[in-house]
């Protein structure tokens, strides 16, 4: 069975592309007996979990989460999940998500496959068309910008990653919104207030995305966000193949700690770092030698 991939909440579940996209499972759940009970089941039946959940700035309800996830991880004594952090607003985060799912299927250990993460959420671009940039505070906002979304119709479009961005629309010296130099897939997900057809209409056609979906607004997005007048968007690659490609073309390591596969600098499951690699001693010189 392949790695399972979970997340704190259905609505960060998006539909699979194709019938070889695995489910994701949700966790934690309502208490903490059906979470430990949930968890275990994966384990059972899938050998590893991995487990996004939020991390820059999170909230107390974030926390909480995150909190219940330590627990479980801690009572079940497994080294066999892996809790990830991830600094992406929750569209961005389910679009990781189904993309780990996809990549879940294919031939990658469980640790190349949850160090990947890092990996991946950097070419993932999310962000959103707001109404007001007053409470925003997951990204640094200038004074000039909190005065002006105080103004009747201002409309903001803000990138959250991979580099923050904020510029301010509908008007003559509007910047464009630094967008990727590769073929993406759009998500698109409008609050209740949607502020504006700004995403569909302009910025879908300027970063030449290869598809548009539209999905539901996750819960958190009007938390992380500030507002609810907004239309969160998120964009990244969608083909497996492509995906995988990126993957595999990263060098192999063995945690050291864990004895699992890895990319990058970190282990995905117990967090050790790369081992730097040992340099022999230098020999001494018999006493006398030139």
């Amino acid at each position: 069975m392949p790695t399972a991939i979970a997340v704190t909440s259905s609505d960060l579940v998006l539909p699979p592309h194709d019938r070889q996209t695995p489910p994701a499972a949700v966790q934690p759940q309502e208490t903490l007996e059906s979470s430990l009970l949930g968890m275990h089941a994966l384990i059972e039946q899938h050998g590893y979990v991995i487990a996004l959940h939020q991390a820059s700035g999170a909230t107390p309800e974030e926390l909480a989460v995150t909190r219940r996830l330590q627990t479980v991880r801690s009572v079940l004594e497994s080294d066999r999940i892996a809790l990830l952090g991830v600094d992406l607003p929750p569209l961005g985060l389910a679009l990781l998500a189904q993309q780990l799912r996809q990549l879940s299927a294919c031939d990658f250990s469980p640790g190349v496959l949850a160090s990947s993460v890092r990996l991946l959420a950097h070419y993932i671009y999310a962000g959103a068309v707001l109404g007001t940039v007053a409470k925003l505070d997951r990204i640094p906002v200038t004074l000039k910008a909190h005065a002006k979304s105080w103004m009747p119709g201002a409309q903001f479009a803000v990138l959250a990653t991979p580099r923050p961005q904020l510029v301010r629309l509908n008007v003559a010296d509007q910047e464009p919104l630094s967008g990727p130099e590769f073929g993406t897939r759009l998500l698109v997900a409008q609050g209740p207030q949607p502020p504006s057809d700004w995403v569909t209409a302009t910025l879908a056609p300027a970063w030449k995305v290869q598809g548009a979906a539209t999905v539901p607004l996750p819960e958190g997005s009007v938390r992380w966000w500030g507002t609810g007048k907004l239309v969160e968007f998120a964009a990244g690659l969608c083909d497996v193949s492509v995906l995988y490609q990126l993957v595999s073309s990263v060098r192999r390591e063995t945690c050291h700690w864990c004895g699992l596969e890895l990319i990058g600098d970190r282990c995905g499951f117990c967090a050790a770092p790369l081992r730097e690699p040992e340099t022999a001693p230098a020999r001494a010189l018999p006493r006398g030698a030139p």
